[in-house]
């Protein structure tokens, strides 16, 4: 199939030996941000060893109509081994699913699962996404630890694009992941409460007291705008970074790892000012 570049190798000449050796240019597409996809976790670090996927986590690329976390790539394996006791995030009954597209293939369809069931999908058309794409999916019918299956249906390919997100969904604090399969449980009961005591019918006197005078709590100084772009730092929506002796300011908040530098993922992560 046709693939788009979607930095020179120029710039990948830039980076560190390690990571140009498993970054490759032509792999390059989308991935789930936030909540953290699988593949997230792993680029950020938060899940160690997790072979190649952590260098480019936008590339879980396969053909279409599949439900695996990987894909079936082989050299994604990791992604799909659910011993590895994923961190779930603890979210509401409705979430935001945020994608990065480091190339913007015309789209037809976005789809979310849990285990066999489609719990929604959304309809292109075939357009070009932006370089962020966010969906608002109701969660509501799946209470508890399930794993969410979010596939990007790519228009002029046969190809999709496969993530998995770890969530609590409600806030519950399930067990370890189930795959994407069963519902997870419900609400958990609330916890027996103790109750109060009866307050004495006559309250003790004392003498009137001063409080204190209220003091205001120091305040950090707000982060310096114009650091340095550096791998391993965690940037949020707003920053403004330099690099190359250029500005460019955060779109989408992540942490940063090498081959990710502002002037590779320009309108995906970072937009040049």
């Amino acid at each position: 199939m046709r693939r788009k570049i979607a930095y020179p190798l120029m710039a990948l000449g830039m980076t560190a030996g390690a990571t140009l050796a498993v970054a490759s240019p032509a792999m390059a597409h989308g991935y789930v941000s936030s909540p953290p996809s699988r593949q997230a976790l792993c680029a950020s670090g938060d899940v160690k060893d997790c072979g190649p996927i952590q260098f480019e986590p936008q590339s879980v690329e396969a053909k279409k109509g599949l439900k695996s976390c990987n894909g079936d790539v082989p050299g994604f394996a990791q992604l799909a081994d659910e011993s590895r006791n994923w961190p779930a995030k603890s979210v509401g009954s409705t979430v935001d699913f945020s994608w990065v597209l480091t190339a913007r293939h015309k789209t037809t369809t976005w789809e979310y699962f849990i285990g066999n069931t489609k719990v929604a999908s959304f309809d292109d058309g075939g357009a070009q996404p932006d370089a962020v794409v966010n969906h608002k999916v109701n969660l509501s019918r799946f209470p508890g630890r399930q794993t969410v299956l979010a596939v990007w249906n790519i228009a002029d390919t046969p190809m999709a694009f496969y993530n998995c997100v770890d969530l609590n969904i409600g806030g519950s604090t399930g067990g370890g992941s189930n795959g994407g399969g069963s519902n997870g449980g419900g609400a958990t009961q609330p916890p027996a409460t103790t109750p109060p005591t009866k307050a004495p019918t006559t309250p003790p006197t004392a003498a009137p007291t001063t409080p204190p005078a209220a003091t205001k709590p120091p305040t950090a100084p707000p982060p310096a705008a114009g650091g340095s772009w550096a791998a391993g730092a965690t940037y949020k929506t707003g920053d403004v970074v330099t690099f190359n002796g250029k500005k460019f300011q955060c779109r989408q908040g992540h942490t940063a790892i090498n081959s990710w530098e502002p002037s590779i993922y320009t309108l995906a992560l970072w937009l040049p000012l």
